[in-house]
């Protein structure tokens, strides 16, 4: 009777251990899996917080500057310059539609800033970061 016990304990440790595996098996999966998206939540993170320095940089010496001045406008009035700093004046008699060249140089040149900035502008994976170098789908596109 003791062999038959021993055995039983055996193939009895035996299915623990099998079961141990197959927990120890998934949780490395999990494991790796948490990893890369920590990895690629890092690299998503440090290219925003590139952008965001780059955006704030500039904004910070244009308030800088507007608080310099002898006469401050309030903000209202500013922002009202800004965008009339930005539209384009139409009074020459150009149908601002009739420019197509000109719009899709614009949108060209912002999808080539995203590319730049490290995210996919292709449509098979537009707006996803990109963390494998170039995007041969992406450069094809900039190149039409």
């Amino acid at each position: 009777m003791e062999k038959k016990e021993i055995f039983e304990q055996m193939d009895e440790l035996d299915t623990r251990m099998g079961q141990f595996h197959t927990e120890l098996g998934a949780l490395k999966q999990r494991v790796k899996e948490l990893l890369e998206e920590n990895k690629r939540l890092s690299l998503e993170n440090s290219q925003l917080r590139k952008i965001l320095k780059r955006e704030t940089v500039p904004e910070q010496a244009a308030s800088a500057a507007r608080t310099e001045t002898a006469g401050a406008k309030p903000k209202r009035q500013t922002e009202a310059a800004s965008y009339e700093a930005i539209t384009v004046d139409h009074s020459d008699g150009i149908d601002p539609f009739e420019s197509s060249q000109q719009a899709v140089g614009e949108g060209h040149d912002n999808l080539a800033r995203l590319y730049h900035e490290g995210f996919h502008i292709c449509n098979v994976y537009y707006g996803h970061l990109r963390t494998e170098g170039d995007c041969l789908f992406c450069l094809s596109f900039l190149n039409k």
